[in-house]
């Protein structure tokens, strides 16, 4: 059995308990929180709690999944890292590159694997829309475009101090649209520049709550970004859309779930229409935790790298540092400038 200890007995630790559950040789042995009252709730049917993560890591844990607010998550990781436990760290991996680059190198220097939880990947729909990619049935891709147009009232930012901080939080790009902007990169490959604008419009948060980005690729491809937390009254859209010589492609819906256009000179119609079907039969499919665990889980046990690693996180990390480094210059900025050190030595 594959032993998980949680640190962070908010919300998205209970997607993490219901994951650990549903996976195989996986099993959940501890939690941990500085708050005596939250513990509780999860430290049950044989789950131990504790209050210091110093004692947790102690212990048998053989990998740690961090649910803290995401500017604690840097001295987590190296902190577990030093451990020796593998680590699962919750999106953002870090809020700055550097300390990015310190978790990535403590994991390296202790010889475990590291983890970035970016679920979407595994949605039925992005799958699908990945594979196509992979059989090259789009041709030449012209541009492609990622929007999330959200509901984050003011009574979210309000429920605690750190929500809408730059320091604890980041915004509606590091908080939200990260996981939108890791799709676009997984799909369409290296980002070559940046031009953003942003602005805090209408919630009362230190960090921007409306953001719009065009992206140039490496691959010549370009790109539209929009994120907003501050559609009324509800969540309207999340979308990913890519167009290319012989394909068009939007996955979309509240969240983006289901295929909505589909269309391939290397399809027929029917086979098109009978993969938006098969999809909406099951637009979720495996919750994407699950599926994180289950890939940290067995590349313990077959000694790889996971899939979504510090590596494919950083870069996400990478594309919401250079949005805003362009909104406050005001000039475009190119990923070259923000590569890992080591990676030009």
């Amino acid at each position: 059995m594959v032993r998980y200890g949680i640190v962070g007995c908010g919300h998205i630790a209970k997607k993490h308990v219901t994951a650990i559950k549903e996976v195989e040789g996986a099993e959940l042995v501890a939690v941990c929180d500085t708050n005596a009252e939250r513990l509780k709730e999860f430290a049950v049917d044989g789950v131990r709690g504790y209050l210091s993560l110093d004692e947790m890591l102690q212990s048998d844990v053989d990998v740690v999944s961090i649910c803290t607010p995401s500017g604690l998550h840097p001295a987590l990781t190296i902190q577990a890292a030093e451990a020796k436990k593998h680590v699962i760290v919750e999106k953002p991996m870090a809020l700055t590159l550097e300390d990015a680059d310190r978790m990535m190198d403590a994991c390296e220097r202790n010889g475990v694997k590291m983890a970035v939880v970016h679920p979407n990947r595994f949605r039925p729909a992005v799958v699908e829309l990945k594979r196509q990619l992979e059989k090259e049935a789009f041709g030449k891709i012209g541009h492609a475009n990622a929007t999330v147009r959200w509901n984050r009232n003011q009574a979210y930012y309000d429920q605690a101090p750190w929500r809408g901080t730059k320091e604890m939080d980041g915004g509606v790009l590091m908080n939200q649209a990260i996981h939108n902007m890791d799709l676009l990169l997984w799909m369409m490959g290296d980002l070559e520049e940046v031009s953003t604008f942003d602005a805090t419009r209408i919630r009362k948060i230190e960090a921007e709550d409306t953001s719009v980005s065009v992206l140039k690729f490496k691959s010549g491809a370009l790109g539209l970004l929009e994120a907003a937390v501050t559609i009324y009254p509800k969540n309207l859209e999340e979308s990913l859309s890519i167009f290319g010589e012989n394909g068009t492609a939007v996955i979309g819906g509240p969240t983006a779930n289901w295929i909505q256009n589909w269309q391939f000179e290397s399809l027929s119609d029917e086979e098109a229409e009978s993969t938006k079907q098969r999809v909406a039969q099951d637009p979720f499919g495996t919750p994407g935790h699950q599926c994180i665990i289950q890939d940290m889980t067995d590349a313990i046990r077959e000694n790889r790298e996971p899939i979504v690693s510090g590596k494919e996180g950083r870069e996400a990390l990478a594309f919401v540092v250079a949005c805003q480094q362009s909104a406050e210059t005001g000039k475009p900025v190119r990923l070259e400038s923000l590569e890992r050190i080591s990676n030009k030595q």
